[in-house]
């Protein structure tokens, strides 16, 4: 099996309230690799790019102030199954739909302040990946548990 490739955002709620050592824990827990991690402040031309399905929403203009408040952290991760492992950590948009032991459930109560932004397809992950990081800003590299996370799914 193929890794894929995922996107994710940890958000300025998450920031501010020092969540982003837990949030990389949970992620690498579950067998996650990152190969590529920023802080970056989220210009409104890349946050346009990015919230492009949001543009003519009555909320848009409280979503940019929110993610300009602090920086944020990207990260490009890979795995098998990756953008569905991703979303099943997360949980619901919906902070207060969340199930107690995702990312989500445990953090957040919001839709908008919602901790993370996950991916939810592959064409989105690429996108998004190519959107945040350049080529020479993801890494491929050998863990030691790769190779028995790998057989393992190869039986």
């Amino acid at each position: 099996m193929t890794p894929e490739r995922t996107c994710v955002i940890i958000k300025p709620d998450a920031i501010h309230r020092n969540l982003l050592g837990e949030i990389i824990r949970r992620l690498e827990n579950k067998g996650l690799k990152i190969v590529g991690m920023k802080m970056m402040e989220m210009k409104t031309a890349l946050l346009e790019a990015h919230y492009a399905h949001h543009k003519d929403k009555p909320f848009f203009e409280s979503l940019k102030h929110y993610m300009q408040s602090s920086p944020v952290v990207v990260l490009a991760l890979s795995g098998f199954n990756a953008i569905e492992a991703v979303r099943l950590i997360v949980g619901p948009t919906q902070g207060y739909k969340a199930d107690a032991g995702s990312i989500r459930g445990d953090f957040s109560i919001s839709g908008q302040a919602n901790i993370v932004h996950a991916s939810d397809s592959q064409e989105g992950a690429e996108a998004e990946i190519r959107r945040f990081f350049s080529q020479d800003e993801l890494f491929s590299y050998e863990r030691i548990n790769d190779t028995v996370i790998n057989s393992a799914d190869e039986r």
